[in-house]
């Protein structure tokens, strides 16, 4: 029997400013963190940068007949906040809200619906110099950011994500050092993933003053844990693990507070919460986006005694070695529906896998994505006949681009680039892809162009 998605669900794609636009240094845009991080020698894979990128600030024109190839309905993008404020604060520059208008007036005008992010993680670096997120004034700024944007796209624009990814502009980058700006210290990425989620709140109400009928909310990237055996240990440390990942940042902003045992793990790490703090982060969601690629498996190596429960799939991985499991997808989905039934619109604002994709004759066929998507879309299905009120999915991505510190070596989109032409060739995923949305239903995880 036919797996038929529901009536007026979005089929998208989607991608990030910095990834995808080049034109680092034209109509007055300003320096970010991720133009500093990626000049800075050992920081990216290949010594690469964010130009050319996809050039997508020339080519967008082309980006949308991709997107009409692939019968989507809605493009998920981000705007530039150094495009808009170069210094983060002070003077816009109508040249860079004049290109947003451009793209917007662009996709409507080929029936595709905008979902725009404000924030995916390209700060100014004028903003970073005085302190970033960690900077309780990054707040007053990023509002401002907000008004002025939304202000002006607002009357078209009815889909806002104020973050992409918080852990990832916290943790991955605050403590881990993996991304922009690259800091090694828990203290200053736990401060950072407060910040944000009261900067969050702040511009939420800003977002709906400015574009009174759209739906506003945040995107997370959420990781299930599993435990690796049945030992109390490997229980805990799954549960720990949940809650450093996903909980901190999910409750506070859904007015639940700090999830208790992560709290107490972090000790003296904790960031500063001023008075009212977690009262401004709780405003109500019109969505969550959720964007999933993979699961973790936690293990306590000091008891060894269990028996195996959950063991990682090494034969079934992408190329950036992330294991393929599916199932998290429809976990997560159902976990969050039951345990959080207040929030009343789901999207899967990311799902992807980076394939080691090449050109064969001018073609490229990528049976793994294909399989892969074919997986999670009929994770989703699953989840939407459990009751979940999931009504999109946002494949990552459009198009191959500069995947941070990977550079242009991650391949993830449907469609190929090669980065020194700037072609763009349709792989077999993105064909499969255009099946599955003008049916509105899973198919078959072949290609028949």
């Amino acid at each position: 029997m036919t797996k038929h998605f529901p009536q007026a669900f979005y089929w998208g794609t989607a991608t990030a400013s910095y990834q995808i636009e080049g034109a680092t240094q034209v109509d007055g845009r300003g320096e970010s963190i991720w133009d500093r991080f990626s000049a800075t020698r050992g920081k990216v894979l290949n010594g690469d940068t964010g130009e050319p990128a996809c050039q997508s600030y020339y080519l967008y024109h082309d980006d949308i007949a991709i997107m009409k190839k692939m019968n989507t309905n809605a493009y998920r993008f981000s705007v530039a906040w150094p495009r808009i404020l170069p210094q983060g604060v002070g003077t816009v520059i109508e040249a860079g809200l004049d290109y947003y208008d451009r793209v917007v007036d662009a996709l409507l005008e080929a029936d595709i619906t905008p979902f725009v992010t404000l924030y995916h993680w390209d700060l100014p670096q004028a903003l970073q110099d005085q302190g970033g997120w960690e900077n309780r004034a990054t707040i007053d700024a990023f509002v401002n950011y907000a008004e002025h944007t939304v202000a002006r796209l607002g009357d078209r624009v009815k889909h806002w994500s104020t973050f992409n990814e918080p852990w990832c502009i916290a943790i991955l980058s605050n403590e881990i050092g993996e991304h922009a700006p690259g800091l090694h210290d828990r203290k200053i990425a736990l401060q950072v993933a407060h910040n944000l989620m009261v900067a969050h709140g702040r511009a939420m109400p800003i977002i709906r003053q400015q574009s009174p009928d759209c739906k506003a909310g945040i995107t997370l990237n959420m990781v299930p844990s599993y435990p690796a055996t049945d030992t109390e240990a490997d229980a805990t440390l799954a549960r720990l693990e949940h809650e450093k990942f996903n909980l901190w940042f999910l409750d506070p902003i859904l007015g639940k507070g700090y999830p208790e045992m992560a709290w107490a793990h972090y000790g003296d790490k904790i960031p500063e919460i001023q008075t009212d703090d977690l009262e401004i982060m709780n405003q109500p969601l019109d969505f969550l986006g959720l964007n999933f690629y993979t699961r973790n498996i936690a293990h306590d190596p000091s008891d060894t005694s269990g028996t195996i429960l959950n063991q990682r799939d090494s034969e079934n991985v992408s190329a950036r070695d992330w294991e393929i499991y599916p199932d998290g997808m429809y976990k997560l989905l159902t976990w969050l529906h039951q345990d959080y039934p207040e929030i009343p619109i789901i999207y899967i604002h990311e799902n992807g896998i980076a394939c080691e994709d090449v050109v064969s004759d001018g073609e490229v066929h990528d049976p793994q994505r294909i399989s892969y998507l074919y997986q999670h879309f009929d994770a989703a299905h699953r989840a939407i006949e459990a009751g979940v009120p999931l009504k999109g999915y946002f494949v990552w991505s459009l198009l191959d681009n500069f995947e941070w510190a990977y550079g242009y070596e991650s391949r993830f989109g449907l469609t190929y680039v090669n980065f020194d032409t700037q072609e763009r060739i349709l792989k077999d995923s993105a064909y499969w892809y255009a099946k599955v949305t003008s049916a509105n239903a899973l198919v078959d995880p072949i290609v028949v162009k």
